[in-house]
């Protein structure tokens, strides 16, 4: 199969509490392996693609340890393998697991940030999510926020148990948006966007929680001056 007719069918967002799947290996290229369809989310939005584990029809259990687009075709999702033994290869079956308290955390803090984001009237210049923290950067060229506010309205927000809706629509809808962020990727000229019932709309293609109150305690960390026009608020989830 060539290449550019390839495509990796996305379940992490029509699917994203499930936690493991089998599937066809389609393409294996040195330590990268891409399959018919997959669950681990690839790197994009401010997320961590994820990570995991293969295991084969004699056994052999493979770690993912990353999951990317191509950056050609963005349409496939490479997952990086720690090895690439014989039997993983075109055609192979395999079942595969996601890293799943790991992708949690990434959903949990994706969605606290989405908040955060309605919270601070301001365009949003950057996104960066880990599994014990997150953080946005605002084009905000007056100091106008405070530690305690934002952990306090988080939470409040938090508390409220808002559910999540997530939607596709045309492209050329985009325009009729609040515009926060950068214009996320369209495929096959879709747009996907997340709504936190009563609090915010955005486009998005990264994965999110059901409910806010899933997300848990948070705070606000630390925020930083990263240049002159530009804030950086870091927000970690509370110890248990």
């Amino acid at each position: 199969m060539s290449v550019h007719t390839m495509e990796t069918l996305s379940l992490f967002n029509s699917e994203p509490y499930r936690r493991d799947f089998g599937a066809r290996v389609i393409a294996v290229v040195d330590q990268a392996v891409v399959l018919e369809h997959t669950l681990f989310y690839p790197t994009g939005g401010g997320q961590p693609g994820d990570t995991g584990y293969f295991s084969l029809v004699d056994g052999t259990r493979i770690a993912v340890t990353g999951t990317v687009r191509d950056p050609l075709l963005p349409s496939i999702i490479w997952h990086q393998v720690q090895e690439c033994p014989p039997q993983l290869c075109t055609g192979a079956l395999l079942n595969a697991s996601l890293d799943w308290q790991r992708r949690y955390q990434h959903m949990k803090m994706h969605t606290c940030l989405h908040l955060l984001g309605a919270l601070i009237d301001a365009p949003v210049t950057g996104c960066s999510i880990s599994v014990d923290k997150g953080r946005l950067d605002f084009h905000l060229p007056e100091m106008t926020l405070d530690k305690d506010s934002i952990t306090r309205d988080l939470n409040t927000l938090i508390e409220r148990a808002c559910p999540i809706n997530v939607m596709t629509m045309q492209a050329s809808e985009y325009s009729d948006l609040p515009k926060k962020t950068a214009r996320p990727p369209v495929f096959q000229d879709e747009l996907r966007v997340v709504e936190i019932s009563g609090v915010d709309i955005q486009p998005c293609g990264g994965t999110h929680v059901h409910n806010t109150r899933e997300i848990g305690r948070v705070y606000c960390e630390k925020i930083e001056k990263k240049s002159r026009t530009n804030r950086r608020v870091i927000l970690r989830f509370e110890q248990a």
